[in-house]
């Protein structure tokens, strides 16, 4: 998408969602979308948008539409959902793609993120939590710039062996494309997208062509097998390596920020989890269930279906409201309470579902689970010294900056 292109789309959004077109009031930024979800429910099980979409936010409906039963990425001319059309100016990556592509890139893929390899990542996690808040001494800084984004992308790194003088440039390039998903860049930060788009492009072809003459066990090193031995494209593997490079950080990033912010407005919550850190794993369910990072997702109808109660015909745009199905009050009891210790219901949809569950979600989880800890036991008198400022992306909720002191 050019950038007149995505202002254009960005102004047309704000005159359906003034004229109180639901789904549009959900592409302008906002503290609190929960009402509109709330609106967008109490139209029935499937609302229609003069956007295009038919939105679903019962957990049983966006179950049944992310488990791929009549729903797919691509439509019949090959076009994606507008809420998938990752800006990488690639090959499709594994998030852009339907069986049986999606099958061949993700069995490539998934070995790196084997719960027992990932699980040998915690002490080198733990250890990057530790050098990052040894540097705080106590006064104020910014959660997310001091904290909460370099250590995933600590992590991320390792896993694609990236070598420490360039990740610097990871964070604002995700930022970007965050943006970018939803047409949120002004035309110069959609010059600056570009030309980090550009730089990481040439990062990971130097990377491959380092890892053909020297392979290692990193995810590139893998991928440049496979290439050779001609089961996946070059364009494949850098698009899947910027996936992996921003699906690895911003699930983190958001997840901390979110849930500091969350545990920060309800002071028995973070005294609960200062008193008892062996809750920090479910506090981290919690957080991905009452705040997700990712709240929306879309698919297409791959034929006629039916869906609700209504027929929805091929190629509609589905839009799964995932923040709004982890707050159903059919499956989650006092949905909107933001509890810790809270046990049973459903898995939430955090990581999405079906095939294209995300492949880092222990990853995320375990990196969510260690930092929430240390905080807890590091900085048990951490607080929010001033007013945040929100990501403007409505395809990723999250915190730009978030002050607190310890």
């Amino acid at each position: 998408m050019s950038a007149i292109r995505g202002l254009a789309v960005r102004a047309a959004t704000r005159t359906l969602a003034a004229c109180g077109d639901h789904v549009a009031q959900l592409y302008v930024p906002r503290e609190d979308p929960w009402p509109v979800y709330g609106r967008i429910r109490r139209h029935g099980p499937v609302y229609r948008s003069v956007m295009g979409y038919a939105a679903v936010t019962s957990y049983e409906l966006c179950s049944r539409v992310l488990r791929g039963q009549g729903f797919g990425m691509r439509d019949s001319a090959g076009r994606l959902p507008s809420e998938q059309q990752l800006p990488l100016g690639l090959a499709p990556s594994l998030l852009e793609l339907d069986p049986p592509d999606h099958s061949r890139l993700r069995r490539l893929v998934a070995p790196a993120f084997r719960p027992k390899l990932i699980n040998e990542y915690r002490p080198r996690i733990e250890e990057a939590t530790a050098r990052l808040l040894d540097r705080i001494d106590g006064g104020p800084f910014d959660l997310i710039g001091e904290f909460a984004t370099p250590l995933p992308i600590t992590v991320i790194s390792e896993l694609l062996g990236i070598p420490e003088n360039r990740r610097g440039e990871f964070a604002r390039y995700g930022t970007l494309t965050g943006q970018a998903l939803d047409g949120q860049l002004t035309a110069r930060q959609w010059a600056e997208w570009e030309a980090a788009l550009a730089a990481m492009t040439q990062l990971f072809t130097e990377l491959m062509n380092e890892r053909r003459r020297e392979p290692g066990g990193d995810v590139i090193s893998v991928l440049v097998n496979a290439v050779d031995g001609e089961q996946v494209t070059v364009g494949e593997v850098i698009a899947t390596c910027l996936l992996l490079l921003i699906a690895g950080f911003e699930t983190t990033v958001n997840l901390i920020g979110n849930g500091v912010y969350q545990l920060a407005r309800r002071p028995e919550q973070w005294r609960t989890l200062r008193e008892n850190p062996e809750l920090a794993a479910g506090t981290v369910e919690e957080i991905l269930r009452y705040d997700p990072p990712v709240p929306v997702t879309g698919r297409v109808a791959q034929d006629d279906v039916e869906l609700g109660g209504r027929v929805l015909r091929k190629d509609t745009q589905v839009l799964t409201i995932l923040a709004a199905a982890n707050r159903d009050p059919e499956v989650y009891a006092e949905p909107d309470r933001f509890d810790i210790t809270r046990t049973g219901g459903p898995e939430h949809f955090a990581f999405s579902s079906g095939v294209h569950y995300c492949l880092g979600a222990q990853l995320a989880r375990i990196e969510g689970e260690i930092a929430l800890r240390a905080l807890a036991e590091r900085l048990p008198r951490l607080r929010r010294t001033g007013e945040p400022r929100r990501r403007s992306s409505a395809s990723i909720r999250g915190f730009s900056y978030l002050p607190v002191a310890a």
